[in-house]
């Protein structure tokens, strides 16, 4: 009887295991043409206001509310306020059209501080696809959101409450 329940426990470890890793559903095959983008492959960037990128597409007809939703996530280690403190992450707002890691107050990683990119929808995009290949090396414990769409309702809500006001 013993040795039936070490099995039962075994076996659910194993299923427990097998659970774990990559939950895109992913093979392993690429179905897309076009590489990754990375930090080192993002290359120049135009930097616009948040009104102008949220005025032309994808984040024009991105779900602000569901971003929202989506950034509860977000929240747990960056603050979206104007003044709010950095936290396990750096303070995220007006971090759109600022270089990465450059962030006064906060210790970013040397990979992350000598990564010579600007925070754009494009280079944020990128990053939450897959974080660890945009830029191998980062402290970010997050896995990456596998659906375009909901890294667009993200981008647009996160556009919308770090843009730095006017004079501001």
């Amino acid at each position: 009887m013993q040795s039936y329940f070490r099995f039962i426990a075994a076996t659910v470890i194993a299923v427990t295991i097998s659970g774990c890793g990559d939950q895109s559903g992913d093979s392993g095959a690429r179905t897309e043409s076009k590489p990754v983008l990375t930090a080192s492959t993002l290359g120049a960037q135009t930097v616009l206001t948040a009104s102008e990128y949220l005025a032309a597409p994808p984040y024009s007809s991105a779900d602000a509310s569901n971003g929202a939703k989506l950034a509860r996530i977000c929240r747990a280690c960056h603050s979206f306020d104007k003044g709010g403190p950095h936290m396990i992450g750096p303070a995220l707002y007006g971090f759109f059209g600022i270089e990465a890691g450059t962030r006064d107050g906060f210790e970013y990683s040397s990979v992350l501080a000598n990564a010579g990119f600007v925070w754009t929808p494009r280079a944020l995009d990128a990053w939450l696809a897959q974080p660890g290949l945009f830029l191998p090396g980062n402290r970010m414990t997050f896995a990456g959101m596998v659906q375009r769409s909901e890294r667009d309702d993200l981008i647009a809500y996160l556009l919308d409450v770090t843009a730095v006001e006017d004079g501001n």
